[in-house]
């Protein structure tokens, strides 16, 4: 059987929008419900024998700016969209919603402070911590500032002696960045980062050059803290799904261990400092 999902999608698609919702004038009896393919292909500025090809099936390549031209004329949120790219075989160019994805949302900030006994943070594709909640900041303490895991690896003195194995650290950093330029290679905040890293780290250079390119992984991290001594962690990594290009990251100790023990103890003591010297939370 010669399934035509691409087509059949189209013209469901087609089918559920009236002119009016499209800012078109209706004229005449129509025989179809919806949208005529000949409305479609102006607003999506494509030629309509081609558009009829597309839903006939007779075509099944179009290039992504005539998908992007669909999406828009169709009215396709950000699901649908993606499935229309799916269905073409091709990926959505996601470039500007990551760009915009710097805000974390409450009910997202909300979350975080639901993990009282446990770091949690978000973080961006370029490894920016862009929220977190206390205990997280009890973790980072260290830094000065927390603000960009890439940067705090390569160039906060911190860094060397906050992680146990400082070379696994600074190669999976250099790793998740390349995967980033992979996504969006002209992100100004990658170009820019990238720049200084290059600028002020040899270490950081020799291992960008290396084009070693891996996403989060769920291996044990092995830190050092300052306040609380040894601590090993893992973590699980989940996309958020409103926002393309963050991560909800959490820390786990397991229970009743020593390093579960040592959180409870970081939570502690960061809370005294904060009670006796407080300063603006995170995010």
């Amino acid at each position: 059987m010669d399934d035509n999902h691409l087509g059949d999608f189209l013209r469901a698609r087609r089918s559920g929008l009236r002119p009016e919702e499209v800012g078109m004038v209706s004229y005449g009896a129509r025989r179809v419900a919806g949208l005529r393919r000949e409305e479609v292909a102006v607003l999506a500025g494509v030629n309509a024998d081609y558009y009829t090809r597309l839903e006939q099936g007779r075509e099944r390549n179009p290039s992504s700016q005539v998908l992007e031209a669909l999406s828009s004329a169709l009215h396709l949120d950000a699901d649908a969209r993606a499935h229309l790219f799916r269905l073409a075989g091709t990926v959505p160019s996601d470039r500007s919603v990551e760009r915009a994805a710097e805000r974390v949302a409450p009910a997202l900030r909300q979350l975080l402070d639901g993990y009282p006994h446990t770091p949690a943070f978000v973080m961006s594709r370029t490894l920016d911590i862009l929220a977190a909640n206390a205990l997280a900041d009890a973790l980072y303490a260290p830094f000065e500032p927390a603000d960009n895991l890439a940067r705090m690896t390569f160039l906060d003195p911190a860094g060397r002696h906050f992680y146990a194995d400082w070379d696994r650290a600074a190669r999976a950093a250099v790793a998740n960045l390349r995967q980033a330029a992979g996504f969006d290679p002209d992100n100004p905040r990658l170009r820019e980062l990238v720049h200084t890293l290059t600028e002020h780290s040899a270490d950081f250079t020799r291992l960008w050059n290396a084009h070693t390119v891996r996403g989060k992984t769920q291996e044990a991290k092995q830190l050092l803290h300052p306040d609380v001594g040894p601590l090993t962690l893992t973590y699980q990594a989940f996309d958020v799904r409103d926002a393309p290009g963050q991560q909800l990251v959490i820390y786990h100790a397991e229970p009743g261990g020593p390093s579960a023990e040592a959180l409870h103890l970081l939570g502690s003591v960061h809370a005294t400092r904060r009670q006796a010297d407080p300063w603006p939370r995170r995010g």
